[in-house]
């Protein structure tokens, strides 16, 4: 498997996307599910599949590839495996902006759509200007700075949220299941807003690999080898904020998935972010598209959030990356 990285990476994505399309309250058979993607089969199984099943499965999948991704990136420009969107706060200022355009009670159309990533994406920025502002010191933002402020300004970017929450009655039950994790099913809709912004991030990260290869060795040593290490911040910076923004807006705040991902396909693969930005993008897919899976069929009929999931898994792991940090260095 560590020989061929991109093949049995997407090996496991189709074979999460093809069991995210089979099970569900109705099982739907391999067998069907293809009869469906002809245009044959039953009405009912085109129904489920073609309006239920697939926009949801490619959602969730968008939602782990661009977590996968942004948390990679994160974990390069930082140099740490403990960052991610969330743990600097980038997450819950997209989280923020994304409560305050519900809170307005926008229409479900697509215009009205737009304006819930969009406001993620603005909330996202923000946090991180401010967080970077605030761990500023001359002209260097030291990671455990960044860490620190990411925290206290996530910690802010919750209460508001929460806050929110309580004024607006009649969006609460919708914001407290979107808080969770759980996805906000509208149909191809949803895709359809999301994808732009996906496809601009994560392109942009995957062509930034080598500039965040050559950032491991420190800013002295990328600026002395060409690299304009402050324009390549603030570019992986805004393209991993709209990677985290369009997460955040349409399957809500899931934690560690940006975290747990890329850390495994380093220790599987190796730290070359030309390789391991792509992987991780797939790598997330897989992830939360099983935990979606783990979500629907462990209490069934009733749903869990799938953020539930990724944090009864992602923690652990992540105690384990700090232990191991502890005791072999960051990387």
């Amino acid at each position: 498997m560590r020989r061929f990285p991109f093949l049995s990476s997407i090996l496991f994505f189709l074979f999460a996307l093809l069991l995210s399309l089979a099970i569900g309250s109705v099982f739907l058979p391999m067998s069907e599910i293809l009869s469906a993607i002809r245009g044959q089969g039953t009405e009912l199984t085109q129904n489920i599949l073609w309006k239920i099943r697939l926009p949801r499965t490619v959602l969730i999948a968008m939602t782990g590839m661009a977590l996968g991704g942004s948390g990679a990136a994160y974990q390069g420009l930082f140099r740490n495996p403990l960052a991610d969107p969330f743990l600097i706060g980038i997450a819950s200022g997209a989280g923020l902006g994304a409560v305050v355009t519900m809170s307005m009670q926008w229409s479900y159309s697509f215009w009205g759509l737009m304006a819930i990533p969009l406001s993620a994406f603005i909330g996202a920025l923000l946090t991180v200007s401010f967080v970077y502002f605030l761990a500023r010191i001359g002209q260097t933002a030291p990671v455990t700075n960044l860490i620190l402020a990411g925290v206290a300004v996530s910690s802010f970017a919750t209460s508001l949220m929460s806050f929110l929450m309580l004024r607006s009655d009649g969006e609460l039950r919708r914001a407290m299941s979107w808080l969770m994790g759980g996805s906000i099913q509208l149909g191809w809709t949803s895709v359809l807003v999301m994808l732009p912004y996906l496809i601009i991030g994560l392109g942009t990260l995957t062509l930034y690999g080598h500039a965040l290869n050559l950032m491991q060795f420190g800013d002295e040593q990328a600026q002395q080898l060409g690299l304009n290490v402050n324009r390549t911040k603030q570019i992986i910076l805004i393209t991993s904020s709209l990677a985290t923004a369009a997460a955040v807006s349409f399957a809500g705040i899931i934690g560690f998935v940006g975290l747990v991902v890329p850390h495994i396909m380093r220790l599987w693969f190796g730290g070359d972010y030309r390789r391991l930005i792509p992987l991780s993008i797939l790598g997330g897919a897989t992830a939360l598209l099983i935990s979606d899976v783990i979500a629907r069929v462990l209490l069934a009929p009733q749903e869990l959030p799938v953020g539930i999931v990724t944090a009864l898994a992602g923690a652990p792991f992540f105690l384990w990356i700090l232990r191991r940090t502890k005791t072999q260095g960051l990387w």
